[in-house]
């Protein structure tokens, strides 16, 4: 299907262009979204006449998009989610948890702008792409951890498997530790059973000779 672009559209062209689309595509999503009208005569001299408001409209458009991209680019947010010990999370990610985090943090987005490259199926750091506008993309990092703590050291760069590392460390530490304290304390033991028994032996010496005087 031959088609007049509205808007620039990514991979395909932009505003005023004619393009060749597979029908499914002009109908699901090019037409619906008002991203363009079929290209007949009616619609292209349509076109041409609202062509001037069309383009003022992108403009102002695609400068609330730039405003908004010099705030939200690079930002990280926070997704709690519930994880196995080896960081996978028990469901994803979605565009909507990432449009609603971004949200709470006081960025308006809409799940339909959030580009997944690939599904969000364990803990940790993942960048995801953001659509402000036909023109103006930004990217932001979702810091999907099981708690705001993990969230905190997984920001300063530890990821998961270098936490489980450093609580597996830690925790054969004080396994150490406490056998260490245990070996002591049977060594004292040890060390004051004959030195008990010679005191006693002394005194049972003295008491004999004691006696013999």
């Amino acid at each position: 299907m031959d088609v007049i672009l509205l808007e620039r559209v990514a991979k395909l062209g932009q505003m005023g262009e004619v393009v060749t689309v597979k029908d499914g595509y002009a109908r699901n999503f090019l037409l619906p979204q008002k991203k363009a009208l079929r290209a007949n005569e009616v619609n292209i001299k349509a076109f041409e006449e609202r062509k001037a408001q069309l383009e003022a409209r992108n403009l102002e458009t695609k400068k609330e998009a730039d405003a908004l991209a010099a705030k939200l680019d690079g930002q990280q947010f926070v997704i709690i989610r519930s994880a196995s010990d080896a960081g996978a999370l028990y469901g994803s990610v979605t565009t909507r948890d990432a449009a609603d985090a971004a949200t709470e943090a006081g960025f308006s987005l809409d799940r339909k702008q959030i580009v997944l490259s690939r599904p969000i199926k364990e803990l940790g750091l993942h960048t995801v792409h953001v659509n402000l506008h036909p023109e103006v993309d930004v990217d932001i990092v979702l810091n999907v951890a099981r708690s705001n703590d993990e969230a905190e050291l997984q920001a300063s760069g530890k990821s998961i498997q270098e936490l489980a590392a450093e609580e597996e460390a830690a925790a054969e530490f004080e396994i150490a530790e406490l056998f260490d304290d245990i070996g002591a304390a049977q060594l004292d033991e040890f060390e004051e059973g004959p030195a008990g028994e010679e005191s006693s032996a002394t005194e049972e010496n003295t008491a004999e000779d004691s006696d013999k005087d």
